[in-house]
């Protein structure tokens, strides 16, 4: 298996002790850039170093986790090379890898439970981009970077 990055605030950090450790159990190397405590932190902070690790090319996956993950995903989805999908239930983590080669699963701490937020990351890891039509729609998405680029 490969290496997984992933951060939450201080809401998502019970959600990622659970998932990091589900993770280890299906053999991923987890990185974990934090939040490790209850107080109140700035999602930002640790959803940026995480992004930057994907964006780089330096880890292929990751799962970031704020309170609804809305904060998160348009933190993610300001770096180059990242697709970050916030997903609330198992439909759309698979619709995220299978349609858009999502890089990113963004998850609400406060929005899914310990099963349903275990399940959309299983079905997640395990589904295949489909390329095709869902190619050329990256595509056009790749030049908007390349033209405007995007703001780090």
């Amino acid at each position: 298996m490969g290496r997984i990055v992933i951060a939450s605030d201080h809401t998502g950090v019970e959600l990622k002790e659970d998932i990091k450790a589900f993770l280890n159990e299906k053999g991923y190397k987890v990185v974990d850039m934090g939040s490790n405590g209850n107080e109140s932190v700035d999602y930002p902070d640790y959803g940026i170093p995480a992004a930057q690790m994907v964006s780089s090319g330096k880890i292929e996956k990751g799962i970031l986790i704020c309170g609804t993950g809305i904060g998160m995903s348009i933190v993610a989805n300001k770096f180059p090379n990242i697709r970050a999908a916030l997903v609330n239930d198992v439909y759309s983590a698979r619709m995220a890898k299978e349609h858009n080669d999502a890089n990113i699963l963004v998850i609400g701490g406060r929005v899914a439970g310990k099963g349903l937020a275990r399940e959309m990351v299983r079905v997640w890891l395990e589904a295949n981009f489909e390329g095709g039509r869902h190619q050329r729609r990256l595509d056009k998405i790749r030049e908007i970077e390349k033209k405007w680029g995007k703001p780090t």
